[in-house]
C-alpha cells in the first residue's frame, strides 16, 4: 500500500484536549488561573511549583519572548546586567512585579533548585490544539517533523527531548494528558528557554491523535527496542511523526499499533537500551542528517571554529 493510499482515509473529527492542571501537586491554597497578580496586601509571594520559571537562560528567553510575567525575583548585582535590565523595565511597565531579593531568599522560593539568581512566576503554559499544531508545522516546514511522547513522566527527560526537538528542527511536540508529565518548572528548567519558539499540543487520546496525524498525511515512526528496523537504513522523507516511548515500559502496544513502521538504534555494547532523551536525540539526529542539503555545511563550520580555537590559544599564551 502507497503513502497515499493509506493518507486517503476518512480523518477522525476530533481536536487535542486542554491542560488537566488538577494532575499537579499544589500548595494550598491551590492558584488561581483567573488571577494575574496577587491581592493587594497580601503577604503570600510564594509561586506554584508549576508556574515557576527559574534560571538565567529560561528567564532571559520568557523576557526577550514577552512571556505573561506576574512577578520576577532577582538578585540586586544581576537587575542591572545589561541582559537583564532593560527587559525588566519592559515587563514592569507591562504589570510585572519585579523585587530584589537576596539569594536565601530565592533558595526558598525555588526550594533550593540552580536559580542561577533570578525566578520568575509565570501565567500557566498555554497548550496548542492538536490541529492548529499540525497547521503550523506544515506551514513551516516541507516536511515538517512532530514528535510525540508516549507516558514520558521524568520532567528532565521531557525538558531535554524538548531542547533537542527545537535544536533540530522539529516543529512540535504532542503529549498526553494522563499518565505523562506535563510543562512544569523542572521541564521548563531544563528545556534551556526552547519552550518559548517549540509548540506543545497536550491531548486526551494518544491513538486518536496518531490516527489524526496520519490523515493529515504523516507517516508514523515509533521507536524500540531491539526489534524496529535499524534507524540507518531508513529512509526519512515526507512528514514524519516520531513517537518516544517512556523510560521504563517503552511504547505501550496500541501506540506500536498504531505506528506505520518501528526503528531499532544499534547497539554494541551490553547495555540493552538507552534513556529516553538520548535515543530521541541519536533518532533527531539522524533524520536531520538525511535531510542537509550538503554534509559540508556541517564540516565548514567545525573547521573554522577550530581553527580560530587554536589561534586563540596561542595567543593566550603569548
Amino acid at each position: 500500500m502507497t503513502n497515499q493510499d493509506r493518507r486517503s482515509r476518512t480523518p477522525n473529527k476530533w481536536k487535542g484536549g486542554k491542560s488537566n492542571r488538577s494532575e499537579y501537586k499544589h500548595r494550598k491554597p491551590p492558584y488561581k488561573q483567573t488571577s494575574t497578580a496577587a491581592p493587594q496586601g497580601s503577604t503570600q509571594d510564594e509561586p506554584e511549583e508549576s508556574d515557576l520559571l527559574y534560571g538565567r537562560h529560561p528567564v532571559l528567553s520568557a523576557l526577550e519572548n514577552q512571556r505573561q510575567l506576574n512577578r520576577v525575583w532577582i538578585v540586586p548585582h544581576l537587575r542591572y546586567d545589561p541582559r537583564f535590565h532593560p527587559l525588566l523595565l519592559e515587563a514592569k511597565a507591562k504589570g510585572a512585579v519585579i523585587d530584589e531579593v537576596e539569594s536565601r531568599r530565592l533558595n526558598q522560593i525555588t526550594q533550593g533548585a540552580n536559580h542561577q539568581g533570578v525566578a520568575a512566576q509565570i501565567a500557566p503554559y498555554s497548550y496548542k490544539d492538536l490541529g492548529e499544531l499540525i497547521e503550523q508545522a506544515k506551514a513551516k516546514a516541507q516536511q515538517p517533523l512532530l514528535l510525540v511522547g508516549d507516558g514520558i513522566t521524568d520532567p528532565h527527560n521531557l525538558g531535554a527531548i524538548i531542547r533537542t526537538a527545537e535544536a533540530l528542527g522539529a516543529q512540535g511536540l504532542v503529549i498526553p494528558q494522563r499518565r505523562a508529565v506535563g510543562v512544569t518548572s523542572a521541564v521548563m528548567k531544563v528545556a534551556a528557554g526552547a519552550l518559548e519558539t517549540f509548540p506543545i499540543a497536550r491531548v486526551v487520546n494518544l491513538s486518536r491523535a496518531l490516527e489524526e496525524l496520519k490523515a493529515a498525511g504523516f507517516w508514523i515512526y515509533g521507536t524500540t527496542a531491539g526489534y524496529g528496523k535499524l534507524l540507518h537504513t531508513v529512509e526519512f522523507t515526507g512528514p514524519i511523526a516520531l513517537v518516544i516511548g517512556s523510560e521504563g515500559n517503552g511504547l505501550n502496544l496500541l501506540t506500536q499499533r498504531c505506528c506505520d513502521m518501528l526503528v531499532s538504534i544499534p547497539l554494541q555494547g551490553k547495555t540493552p537500551s538507552l534513556n529516553a532523551s538520548i535515543a530521541t536525540a541519536i533518532t533527531l539526529y539522524e533524520i536531520y542528517r538525511q535531510r542537509l542539503p550538503n554534509l559540508l555545511y556541517l564540516n565548514q563550520p567545525t573547521e573554522n571554529f577550530l581553527k580560530k580555537k587554536s589561534v586563540d590559544s596561542i595567543t593566550k599564551c603569548k
